[in-house]
């Protein structure tokens, strides 16, 4: 699975946040490489599903929460986004998480992102797709890798890619947390 190779390409982590999990199949594939892994979603039904799936792992912490409103004084040397900003209400509301993320990555720390093709996501009713916010992530994060992956129908079209946090001491005004 390419998401969780570019999760682990720098081995073990220490502490990762998933940001949404659904039905928790990638949760059980991170969790064990994790020594402690935040796991957010803002669907109580989401979390409740993916703990007994995972027959509620010690190493996990459970967050009911919106991305849009998450914050935490904990910083990640991971976090795994995938599939959740196209359904924030607008481009800003994308640009705001982006922001409150890159708040809680520990500096040198790493962002995956995965998400279908910006054609599929307003196809489907959604403001925008991967190559959308791709350009955002690349105004605050320093790109490192970039996978396509295709299915057997249009629907299966998404890009992922590894960001690392690139904030130096003397740009952090121009991205205030």
């Amino acid at each position: 699975m390419h998401m969780l190779r570019l999760s682990l390409s720098k081995g073990p982590v220490a502490h990762a946040l998933e940001v949404g999990c659904a039905g928790g199949a990638f949760t059980e594939k991170l969790a064990p490489y994790c020594q402690r892994l935040t796991v957010m979603d803002v669907m109580p039904q989401a979390l409740a599903r993916t703990r007994k799936r995972l027959n509620y792992p010690p190493n996990v912490n459970w967050i009911v929460a919106d991305v849009q409103h998450f914050s935490s004084a904990e910083r990640f040397e991971l976090i795994v986004v995938a599939e959740v900003f196209y359904y924030l209400a607008d481009i800003a509301e994308v640009r705001d998480a982006i922001r409150k993320l890159a708040c809680v990555l520990a500096p040198d720390g790493q962002l995956i992102f995965g998400s279908a093709r910006d054609a599929n996501c307003r196809r489907w009713g959604h403001i925008a797709g991967a190559e959308t916010v791709l350009k955002m992530l690349n105004e605050r994060f320093t790109e490192i890798e970039r996978v396509e992956c295709v299915g057997q129908s249009s629907n299966e079209d998404c890009l992922l890619a590894r960001f690392q946090n690139a904030v130096h001491f003397s740009h952090q005004s121009d991205f205030p947390c």
